[in-house]
């Protein structure tokens, strides 16, 4: 009885079109009973999203490399990111103290105020990254390729720069007491103002370095061949063969 009655509903239902044949109803029925949507009507997946991370259409979602969310602020504390694509990544303010980051790419990446204290950068690629007031107090630069890197204002207090690349490298206002800058290229460096108090400059290429008002009190064997604007008062050992202020 009840299969009749089924029947005899759906059979009512399609005599109930409209005069161009069409359905007049949004839904049909199943056999389970369910409304299901009508020919005409719009599918499913352009009404509903299903995400496990609600985002607006304008929100991007965290980068993840090698298990880490590398986002601005994120909390990298010793996280071993040796040989990491991070070319312009986002990282400002992120705590990156203590750090692995050997052989990373941060090309062109965005480290302003930054805490990469006691990190391991050796042979990154820093170039044209941002490290604007970014603290790098006691990090490993060794070989590192900071050209045309923007360390306006940094904190490299003890930093080792040992043959690192910093060609036109912005360091102005940077604070290099006693940072090991050892065969390091300073060629065409801005590093006014900085204060290089201590800092040792064995084999470092300053050809064309901007050192006005730079503190070199105490400097060790600073070759200033083509430097200009060099206050050497108290510098220890330095050559100044072409030097101009």
């Amino acid at each position: 009885m009840k299969r009749l009655l089924l029947v005899t509903v759906l059979v009512v239902l399609s005599a109930c079109g409209s005069s161009d044949g069409s359905s007049g109803s949004d839904v049909s029925v199943s056999t389970t009973g369910a409304a299901l949507p009508s020919k005409g009507a719009a599918p499913l997946s352009s009404v509903t999203s299903i995400s496990s991370d609600p985002l607006s259409s304008t929100t991007v979602p965290a980068r993840i490399v090698m298990g880490y969310k590398i986002e601005a602020g994120a909390n990298l504390k010793g996280a071993i990111l040796t040989d990491a694509n991070l070319t312009d990544a986002d990282l400002t303010d992120a705590n990156l103290t203590d750090a692995d980051l050997t052989g990373a790419n941060l090309s062109r990446a965005n480290l302003e105020g930054a805490n990469l204290s006691r990190a391991n950068l050796t042979d990154a690629n820093l170039s044209s990254a941002w490290l604007y007031g970014a603290n790098l107090r006691r990090a490993d630069l060794t070989r590192a390729n900071l050209s045309r890197a923007n360390l306006t204002g940094a904190d490299l207090f003890y930093a080792n720069l040992s043959r690192a690349n910093l060609e036109g490298a912005d360091l102005t206002g940077a604070d290099l007491f006693y940072a090991n800058l050892t065969d390091a290229n300073l060629y065409r460096a801005n590093l006014s103002r900085a204060n290089l108090e201590g800092a040792d400059l064995q084999g470092a290429d300053l050809t064309d370095a901007d050192l006005t008002d730079a503190d070199l009190t105490g400097a060790v064997g600073a070759d200033l061949r083509g430097a200009v604007g060099a206050d050497l008062r108290g510098a220890v050992g330095a050559d100044l063969r072409g030097a101009i202020r």
